[in-house]
């Protein structure tokens, strides 16, 4: 039986997903319905901190009445702990989740790995492929539209089509400000899937959290010096007023939306009372206003007539592909075409890594350092044990910070890893796959994850084995 949230969905009825954190300790009332919408609470995982109590133990303290979204971020898990939270969530009888890569975890500070045999992070796609097997779960993934760069939007459109072809149910933007991007986003979705429900992530943004988040730097988001100017300029004047702002700009938000066809919104911090009450009576004031008028108000009450101001305001420079990199990437292609997937390197391999000799420790470790110096210096590779090269145009998800192989998290800016100190591989690939062709690649080939146990192991002779017939 389908859950309320998806019979919703299916019906075209307009719903409101209130946020709720797992770090506080209060248990706050859950609005049935928001200014005539229905309402009902998602649950953030480790968003506060990385040991915030998990989503599907804090569910326990509402009725199982309140109809809820359980969110699981993948970052420092694998597989085996997905499978216990599936196991944990079909027993609750929990039907709707939202399955995130998730940002950098707070011990993960640089770019540097976790451990020898760390668990990197557990991708969306890969937990999605998961989760559709269950045949329970109503899925919902994260995209971020908020890209300003030509490679990053690429990446993270190419990864899109990965996470609906994986099984994804329903979508949820990152929070933005930015009218255009969210447009964009909606009318591309509608190009290839047009009946797939889009959610949009809104906020009563005020001063204070505006400017958390860039102290804090919360990865994915994009607040701009127009957008901090005139929350500071109101902050200074009528306080009354400014808040009454805050609400009006989040209910507007929410009503361009549902006039631009989401199927609803998730909101951020606007769990208490007092907030939610704010909310929908702004939305209440404007419900009757169409399209073009929401459209006016906005921008009026962001003192602006124009898009751009919700941009960053940086000097961007197109990239090229260099002949360098291309020519990498064809000889890479011809060389794994040679020693790996014609026919004969596949009859002489399955041959070689049939005999016993390569289980013993000696012959598995020399083996092991020969492949990791053939290939470290040309691609970075780290010894997974599951080379996905020929999958990824030979450029090695192993030297993204969260070994990532899909595609990009949604923490870029500007074609930066959300880690800062280097340029995000995914940026990179996507400017190549364009270059040689391959963008289909990157749109429809689900990568598997990797295990705990295949790491540090010869890929060579896992995938001769692999094949064996």
């Amino acid at each position: 039986m389908l859950s309320l949230f998806a019979q919703h969905l299916g019906q075209d009825r307009f719903c409101i997903l209130v946020e709720y954190l797992c770090s506080t300790q209060s248990i706050l009332p859950v609005p049935q319905s928001i200014a005539g919408f229905p309402a009902m609470m998602t649950l953030a995982d480790r968003v506060q901190t990385d040991e915030d109590p998990a989503p599907i133990e804090f569910a326990q303290y509402y009725p199982e009445t309140i109809e809820k979204v359980l969110h699981f971020s993948g970052k420092g898990r694998d597989m085996t702990e997905f499978e216990t939270f599936l196991d944990q969530a079909e027993q609750a009888g929990q039907q709707n989740l939202l399955l995130l890569t998730g940002d950098k975890l707070k011990k993960h500070s640089s770019g540097q790995r976790l451990a020898t045999d760390r668990t990197r992070y557990l991708e969306s796609v890969n937990a999605v492929i998961a989760a559709k097997k269950r045949k329970t779960f109503h899925i919902g993934v994260a995209f971020n539209p908020f890209k300003y760069t030509e490679a990053e939007r690429d990446a993270q459109y190419f990864k899109l089509h990965k996470k609906i072809r994986a099984g994804a149910d329903f979508l949820i933007t990152q929070l933005g400000f930015d009218l255009e991007q969210t447009k964009h986003a909606q009318a591309l979705l509608a190009l290839d899937y047009p009946d797939f429900p889009l959610i949009a992530c809104v906020m009563p943004l005020t001063l204070r959290r505006a400017q958390f988040m860039l102290r804090h730097q919360v990865a994915g988001i994009v607040i701009s010096e127009h957008v901090l100017k005139v929350l500071e300029q109101e902050d200074r004047g009528d306080s009354a007023q400014a808040e009454k702002n805050v609400y009006a700009r989040c209910a507007l938000q929410i009503l361009i939306c549902k006039h631009l066809g989401y199927k609803g919104v998730h909101l951020s911090s606007c769990h208490k009372p007092q907030e939610q009450t704010q909310l929908e009576q702004a939305l209440q004031q404007y419900q009757h206003l169409s399209l073009t008028e929401c459209e006016q108000l906005w921008y009026q009450l962001w003192q602006t007539t124009t898009h751009r101001v919700f941009q960053p305001r940086v000097e961007i420079f197109r990239k090229k592909v260099t002949s360098t990199q291309i020519f990498k990437y064809k000889n890479m292609q011809l060389l794994h075409g040679v020693f790996f997937s014609s026919k004969a390197a596949l009859q002489v391999g399955r041959f070689v890594f049939k005999a016993a000799f390569w289980d013993r420790p000696n012959a598995s470790h020399l083996l092991l350092k020969v492949e990791h110096f053939s290939k470290h210096h040309a691609v970075g590779c780290d010894s997974c044990g599951q080379c996905r090269l020929s999958e990824t145009l030979y450029i090695c998800p192993e030297i993204c910070p969260k070994g990532l192989a899909n595609g990009p998290c949604g923490g870029t800016t500007l074609d930066r890893c959300e880690f800062g100190d280097r340029e995000c591989i995914h940026s990179v690939k996507a400017r190549l796959a364009k270059a040689v062709g391959q963008t289909e690649l990157l749109k429809t080939e689900l990568i598997p994850a990797v295990s705990i146990e295949t790491r540090a192991t010869s890929s060579w002779k896992n995938w001769f084995k692999s094949i064996e017939s």
